[in-house]
Order: C-alpha cells, then structure tokens, then sequence
C-alpha cells in the first residue's frame, strides 16, 4: 500500500493546558496552516469566555473555524466533518502537513474517523430539555438515558451533560436511540495523522484554568455574557462561562459564586477531556513544556 504523503498533527489536551501556543509553534516551523475543532471558538460572539487565539496569533498564522459563525446559527459535528475535510483537501494542495487543534473530542473523532449522519433538533426540543436538566439536575438526565439507551449510557462519559443531552433529545425527536446511529466503521482518510497530547500535574492545570478564569472576567467576559441574554438558549451558549454568568444576571446567585462555579465547572470539564482522549491509544502524550521531544516525533 502506498503510503500517504500528506499528514495532519492534532493537538489535543484540556482546556488551559497550552494547546494554541504550541499549535502555533509547529505551525510556524512547518510554514502551515491550522485547523481548529475547538467546538466553542467557532462562534465570532464569544471572543473571551472561550479563550480563542488573540488578535495577534490570529495575524501571525492561518487559521481556519476561527469565529466563523453566529451563535444564532445552528452547527453540528456532522456539518464539521464535512467542512474541515474539504479545507484539509484544499490545504493539502499546497502543504503536505497541517496543524489540527483543539479540546473538543467529538470534533477531533469527525477528523480523523467520520461521523454518522445524525437527525436534525428542534430548537423547542433542546430548549424543553435544557429546561427540564436544570429543573431536575443531573442524576435525572442520567435515569433517562440510562433507561431508553443503556448501550450508549455505559459507554459514554456520564458526568456530562451535554452528551446525554444530546442522547436524550435524539430520542425524543426521533424515537430511535442514539446508539442506534453511530457506526463501529471509521472512515479512511487520504492523509496520515499523528496525534499529540498535552498533560501536566492536576495542581498546575488547576492553577492554570483559575488564572485564565480571573483574566477572561477582567478583559470583560460579563459585558460580553450580558449581550448574549437575548440567545441564552441557544446551543452554542449552553457552556461553561456562559451559563454561569446567566445565572448572574438572572439573580439565581452572587457573581462571587458565578466564578466560583465557572472555575469549578471548568475543572470538571478538563477532566472530562482526558478522559475522553486517555482512551485513544493512539495518542502520544507530553507535558507542554517538552517541545524538542514533540517536534522529533513530528520530524523537526
């Protein structure tokens, strides 16, 4: 079999652990561009709560599903899946490897392996069920999913909300369980993928995410979450930094306790992401500050 010329590198990791530096890095030294499948930088509105590259990044190297969308609109990783290939195709024309960043495992997986088509959601059924979690809390989603899709529940990551959300609305919009529509079949890909995880002590991490936190809220992260008010529910906003400023303002709590909850919930969800990448064996791990050691197994 002949063997592909062309490559992608995805870097992966949590939140906070340095991914759009070292992107950046490779990126320049490769004379590339990047691909970013961080599902939260899409949406041009949300220029501080999801930590995008800044101004200057943004100048210094090409990237693509960089604010490209309106949180009025409605995109999903099958959408991405399609459009992030046919930009790898485009790239490749004139580079032979490419830099894929990001947190958002479900994207990364619409890279690398493809996705099933998936039905399309009502607005009025997310919106019912988002309102129904927050009603009920958690352990009720998980009963629910547990019940009418058990295949997909034991599975899945249970401690988040928004994969069995997503189970649950499937279901309810269809009738069939999500499980039902996933595929054990990757696709293949014309193009060799290399795979770079970021880790590091949970302390520091930790340390890292507070600290990002405390800047976002003094570059002003509450202005822009007051200007969203009238899109709350949409799906793009259903995510850590946001939905805790809503309760803010939606005098459900004190803004002491809305960072609290942002720096907590965003903890949780780092570790939800190594959870999710610490299954891809294929993965090769390195603590950010190891760049000579990422660039020899990338060929730099």
């Amino acid at each position: 079999m002949k063997k592909n010329t062309k490559k992608i590198i995805i870097i992966v990791g949590p939140t906070a652990i340095g991914k759009t530096v070292l992107s950046i890095q490779l990126a320049n030294a490769l004379n590339t561009e990047i691909i970013s499948c961080d599902s939260r930088q899409f949406y041009k509105e949300l220029k501080i709560g999801t930590a995008p590259p800044n101004n200057r990044e943004l100048l210094e190297t090409k990237h693509h599903f960089i604010h490209h969308l309106s949180v009025k609109e409605d995109y999903n990783a099958g959408e991405f899946e399609i459009n992030a290939i046919a930009k790898i195709k485009e790239i490749h024309k004139k580079k032979d490897t490419i830099i894929v960043v990001g947190g958002s495992g479900l994207y990364v997986d619409a890279i690398c392996k493809g996705l099933d088509k998936m039905p399309e959601i009502s607005d009025q059924i997310r919106i019912k069920l988002n309102s129904k979690l927050k009603e009920k809390g958690m352990a009720w989603l998980q009963e629910e999913v547990k019940e009418i899709d058990p295949k997909f529940y034991f599975s899945c990551d249970q401690q988040n909300p928004q994969r069995l959300l997503r189970a649950l609305e499937v279901f309810t919009a269809t009738g069939k369980t999500f499980s039902s529509y996933k595929s054990s079949m990757p696709k293949e890909r014309p193009f060799e993928i290399i795979k770079i995880g970021l880790t590091t002590e949970r302390e520091i991490l930790y340390k890292r995410i507070n600290i990002r936190v405390d800047e976002m809220l003094e570059k002003g992260l509450l202005e822009e979450v007051e200007l969203l008010i009238p899109f709350k529910q949409k799906n793009a906003l259903q995510t850590v930094g946001y939905k805790e400023i809503f309760a803010f303002y939606n005098n459900e709590c004190t803004l002491e306790k809305a960072v609290e909850n942002i720096k907590q919930n965003t903890r949780r969800f780092a570790k939800r992401q190594l959870t999710w990448f610490r299954k891809d064996k294929s993965i090769k791990w390195f603590n950010p500050n190891q760049i000579n050691e990422i660039k020899k197994i990338i060929g730099l």
